[in-house]
């Protein structure tokens, strides 16, 4: 497990106060933009060597997005939860967690008396990581403090997002590369009432209460970070919800006029 001594938990902040962040465009913020941006990059370039040369430019784009999906929650949110459950700080025998909540509330996010994974000796999260992916996390935390540590509510969200949510947008992956019918269009609109769902309840907590863990005092962690970065799972999953009602429209319509024609059929019979 990783561990901090108690002085540089204390004087490094990993999940300082939104009144003393202010935007850095060090080397961290830089690889975490690219590597989103590779992800992308890596998406359509499978989907040039999956998909048939016969796909639709509407397929293309489902399964780019659908296939970047799967990508962003198994390797980002993937690494958020390891960072929950296997990276942590020992607190120091002379102090109790409970001593410490008033004094340093940003590095304490459940309630009261209730402790993660039941240790009462012991802080998770990314704040008291070294690693790529924890650095990555400490620099989101800057705009939402919450993922630097082990908010219950996210991390509930984040199970179900990385072992449910990222193998269904592989599924649809595979069903875009068969080509199969209206099949797909049901596992897209589950996945897709999922995404949104989800970035409900990632924010609704925080509107209802003010905001208290977001920093939204300058234009890098308000407009990259916690408005792109976040409305990407609402705009893309509204379109796709838009895209299967068209298709099980159209489909249901199909079958009706199939039926009326079968049924007229036997009339004249």
């Amino acid at each position: 497990m990783a561990k901090a001594s108690y002085a540089k938990a204390s004087y490094n902040a990993p999940i300082p106060p939104a009144s003393l962040t202010t935007p850095q465009f060090d080397t961290t913020t830089i690889l975490s933009l690219t590597s989103t941006l590779a992800l992308l990059v890596a998406a359509y370039g499978l989907s040039v060597r999956l998909l048939p040369k016969s796909a639709t430019s509407k397929t293309r784009a489902l399964f780019v997005w659908h296939l970047f999906d799967a990508l962003i929650h198994l390797i980002f949110e993937g690494s958020f939860l390891y960072n929950c459950f296997f990276v942590s700080y020992g607190l120091p025998t002379s102090f109790s967690s409970t001593a410490l909540r008033p004094a340093s509330p940003p590095l304490l996010l459940t309630p009261p008396d209730v402790f993660w994974l039941g240790r009462t000796d012991r802080l998770y999260g990314a704040a008291y990581g070294e690693g790529v992916f924890s650095r990555l996390w400490q620099e989101y935390a800057k705009a939402d403090r919450r993922w630097g540590g082990v908010d219950l509510t996210v991390v509930s969200l984040e199970i179900l997002t990385v072992g449910v949510g990222a193998p269904l947008a592989l599924w649809v992956c595979e069903l875009l590369r068969r080509g199969e019918g209206q099949r797909k269009w049901f596992w897209m609109v589950v996945l897709a009432t999922g995404e949104l769902y989800g970035g409900f309840m990632t924010f609704a907590p925080e509107w209802l209460t003010g905001s208290p863990n977001l920093d939204t005092s300058n234009w890098m962690y308000l407009w990259v970070y916690l408005f792109f970065f976040n409305t990407i799972w609402v705009w893309f999953p509204l379109w796709v919800l838009y895209e299967s009602y068209t298709a099980i429209n159209s489909a249901m319509s199909q079958a009706e006029m199939v039926d009326l024609v079968n049924y007229l059929g036997k009339k004249d019979d």
